[in-house]
């Protein structure tokens, strides 16, 4: 029993030094150094999980703030959110847009103009997060209207500056007329600038298609018509104003410099003419009509139809042929032979409806589709002899039995035929918008002839190379103040950069600064 005892007492006595070694009289750790560390408390964030902010902010936005029990510091990122990209965040918590914000063209996934992120905050051992609502709202000195400015000018196909600093603007008909509109008031005036309305034929999409003032038209009254004679033929024509009057145009002066025979087929014409920043003149022209391009004129260097042309009409290399009044530019990709010197770019099917941005100099082609797609190509001055794949591409799909050669150019957009808000039938070209509403500049605006939508899409979007899906285009309901916007033909611009908007039925519209 004694020995029992003594081995209990012993056993007894090692525990209790046991313990005391581990930290006198049993604590949890204080006082006695060596115990288990304090358990670490997350960051909290307090500033706000919402936020609204006027378009085109740029700098910081938001300032992300927190608390943290521990006083650790504390480090702020972007750790998520469907529109995270769209933001960037500096480790003191400095939010801000990657790109200044644009109301008429929201670049959030769900484009409303609200932006979803997620912030996190760290104090080096545990994080928290915040889900933020970033509201983009209009700016209210930077709005605009949509005001119709002229009725009555059935067959309307084409609308361009009077280039003398009075705000008019050229309508063209495709019946044969040309007339000089003052879009302030709607008056039209009563002599037309132009008629060839006995020199053409309508049938089809045949007519009186395309307009342009030479560059120096204020000191030589010249401009060039693209219409279709009464055989079919397309024709490109110099005239001269009266002497003395730049509101009329001298149509005995009428000097054809380019004839182009057309199948027997009365659709795709093509009809669009512009000058570049160096005066050479542009000539869009379509495949010779008829399904599928049977005569495979778009792919053919030697033909004239199913391109872009370019030529120099302020001299005349072919003195001795009476179609061909003008000098090829010997920057052009066949001046030198393996096709004909005249082509620029090949393989459209129907270019309806170019332009020029000023500011880049880049040239945007609307081509009308066949079976299922509508597409934009992009030219940037450098790029002579493009090949945009008619007949063998149609867009990015193949056709007739085509395939993605690489020596087809892609669109830089494109929308498939259908009724849905980013679909249509037939494109019609527009503008890169450069005007006086900063909200609007550089957007590319276009639209569909059939279905009768406007659409915009930054011209950042818009990459050589690349195709933006029509994900990215921004439906327009321009509402205006009286009338339909309907089945547009084409687009227009004033000298002080005013967006028109033109259809065949003959109303006129511009989007202007709000009054």
């Amino acid at each position: 029993m004694l020995r029992s005892y003594l081995l209990r007492a012993s056993s007894i006595m090692a525990s209790a030094a046991l313990l005391a070694s581990c930290g006198g009289d049993g604590g949890s750790g204080s006082g006695g150094g060596g115990g288990s560390p304090p358990a670490n408390t997350a960051p909290v964030f307090t500033s706000p999980a919402t936020l609204s902010v006027v378009e085109n902010a740029s700098g910081t936005i938001y300032t992300a703030t927190a608390t943290d029990a521990d006083s650790n510091p504390l480090s702020y990122a972007i750790s998520g959110g469907l529109d995270r990209s769209a933001f960037q965040i500096s480790a003191g918590g400095a939010l801000s847009f990657a790109a200044s914000p644009d109301f008429e063209a929201p670049a959030d996934s769900d484009r409303n103009n609200v932006y979803q992120v997620e912030l996190s905050v760290s104090d080096g051992t545990t994080s928290t997060t915040l889900a933020l609502t970033v509201t983009v709202t209009n700016d209210p000195n930077d709005s605009f209207r949509t005001r119709r400015v002229a009725t009555g000018l059935g067959g309307a196909v084409f609308l361009a500056p009077v280039p003398d600093n009075s705000g008019r603007v050229f309508v063209v008909q495709r019946t044969g007329f040309i007339r000089i509109l003052t879009p302030s008031t709607g008056a039209v005036a009563g002599a037309p600038f132009l008629d060839v309305s006995s020199q053409i034929s309508t049938q089809g999409e045949r007519g009186l298609l395309g307009f342009a003032t030479a560059p120096d038209f204020a000191t030589s009254g010249t401009f060039y018509i693209y219409l279709t004679n009464p055989g079919g033929t397309i024709e490109l024509r110099r005239y001269q104003t009266q002497t003395g009057n730049r509101d009329v145009g001298d149509v005995n002066s009428g000097d054809v410099i380019l004839s182009i025979p057309h199948p027997t087929f009365d659709n795709h014409n093509g009809g669009w003419i512009g000058f570049d920043a160096n005066n050479l003149l542009y000539v869009a022209v379509g495949d010779g009509g008829g399904g599928g391009d049977p005569a495979g004129n778009a792919q053919n260097r030697n033909a004239l139809l199913g391109k872009i042309l370019r030529i120099d009409p302020r001299s005349d290399a072919f003195p001795a042929d009476p179609n061909r009044n003008y000098t090829i530019p010997t920057g052009n990709p066949f001046a030198g032979g393996g096709g004909a010197g005249e082509v620029w770019a090949l393989g459209l099917r129907n270019p309806f409806r170019n332009s020029f941005d000023p500011t880049t100099g880049n040239l945007y082609i609307a081509d009308v589709g066949q079976d299922v797609i509508e597409e934009v190509n992009l030219m940037r001055p450098t790029d002579g002899g493009a090949n945009f794949g008619w007949n063998r591409r149609e867009g990015t799909q193949p056709y007739n039995g085509g395939t993605n050669d690489p020596i087809f150019t892609p669109p830089v957009t494109e929308y498939a035929h259908g009724t849905g808000e980013m679909q249509g039938d037939s494109i019609t070209g527009g503008y890169v918008y450069r005007g006086p509403i900063t909200s609007l500049r550089g957007l590319y605006f276009f639209a569909d002839f059939v279905r009768s939508r406007i659409w915009s899409i930054p011209v950042a979007e818009l990459v050589p190379g690349q195709t933006a899906p029509s994900s990215r285009f921004t439906l327009r309901n321009l509402a205006p103040n009286a009338g339909t916007i309907d089945n547009v033909t084409s687009f227009g611009l004033d000298q002080t950069g005013n967006l028109y908007i033109v259809g065949i039925d003959g109303e006129i519209f511009v989007i202007e600064p709000a009054a």
